[in-house]
């Protein structure tokens, strides 16, 4: 079936639907990894965003239950330039276009996502609408003026708080739309967690007195998110804090620093970043739309995108606070930056 995705701009591209053939509107954004579809789709960074991927063949290993990144894929839709049908790996139980129609997820295939990239590399991020239907772009943009993504965070937070078990450091875990990788790279260094949802108060996270407090990654901009900023603010100097991506953004937010929208964000697996400590530079995997743009007068930056030279890492130069903007969980090196939870626990009580 015939389906188009209308831009903001007024550009159309025209393709066929597979997945689930339902119109979406999102923030459209690309991702410029070669593998790691499944989790890009489970990432709940994703929630709000139709996620275009720039290498051509998407689907050709499948679909597994065990590379997941939350319960349910997260994105709003998921744009190709072709759909693998026929998927060969050892661990594949479905293929992508079964996957998708079973979350409810329009896909969109056989358009040139090369010029589509490039229009949002050239324009920055935009929004956009997939639709089946011969829609003009006075409609299109009607359905975009009534698309909010200010409660991602809100939608995609545990409900409530929950308990893992361990015998190592306890940390408290800030569940802005964490990724599954992050709670296993804890539990392997047998921590006890304590994961609350994005609402919960600070007194709620000193109450469980915990060694260490986590700020997850999650989706949209870090400042609308004022409530979850104040609680932050009453933590700092009562507990040591870290954060990864939008925790990091709303640790530089609480401490008087300010964020930024990029023009068209950082998402993939190939992003060069280097840590100034160590005087080396790390393949990173990246996911995020904001960047802190006024590093905090008592942070001094650990880490740096050698792409654009932005915010990348920081550290209090008093306080036992640190945080990346990367994702350390992640596997692009495979296990380049595994470092980073080791640096992260150095600092609990």
């Amino acid at each position: 079936m015939n389906a188009k995705l209308v831009l903001e701009n007024g550009v159309v591209f025209t393709g066929r639907a597979f997945g689930y053939l339902q119109e979406t509107v999102g923030e459209v954004v690309f991702n410029t990894g070669m593998t790691g579809y499944q989790e890009v789709l489970t990432d709940p960074s994703y929630y709000g965003q139709i996620v275009v991927m720039t290498y051509p063949l998407i689907g050709n290993y499948g679909i597994n239950y065990e590379d997941v990144e939350s319960q349910s894929p997260k994105v709003k839709g998921f744009i190709v330039k072709e759909n693998c049908t026929f998927p060969s790996n050892f661990r594949c139980s479905m293929d992508l276009d079964d996957y998708l129609k079973n979350n409810k997820i329009i896909g969109l295939e056989g358009i040139d996502t090369r010029a589509l990239t490039k229009i949002l590399r050239d324009t920055g991020t935009m929004k956009g609408v997939i639709t089946l239907e011969d829609m003009d772009i006075n409609r299109a943009k009607e359905i975009m003026k009534n698309f909010s993504n200010k409660d991602a965070v809100l939608n995609v937070t545990t409900k409530q708080k929950y308990h893992i078990d361990g015998m190592g450091k306890h940390i408290a875990v800030y569940d802005f739309g964490i990724k599954q990788n992050i709670i296993r790279s804890f539990i392997k260094r047998g921590c006890r967690l304590t994961v609350f949802p994005a609402t919960a108060s600070y007194n709620e996270i000193l109450e469980v007195n915990p060694d260490l407090v986590f700020l997850s990654n999650g989706p949209g901009d870090p400042e609308d998110l004022k409530l979850i900023i104040q609680n932050i603010k009453e933590l700092l100097g009562k507990k040591p804090i870290v954060g990864i991506c939008l925790g990091h953004q709303l640790l530089a937010l609480s401490l008087g620093g300010r964020t930024k929208k990029l023009k068209y964000g950082h998402r993939g697996c190939n992003h060069p970043v280097k840590d100034l400590t160590k005087n080396k530079t790390y393949i990173t995997s990246q996911n995020h739309g904001y960047y802190v743009d006024v590093v905090p007068e008592d942070m001094e930056v650990t880490h740096i995108s050698l792409n654009d030279g932005t915010v990348e890492g920081m550290r209090h130069k008093k306080l036992p606070i640190y945080s990346v903007q990367f994702h350390p969980e992640a596997c692009p090196g495979p296990k380049d930056n595994d470092y980073i939870f080791d640096e992260f626990l150095k600092l609990a009580l």
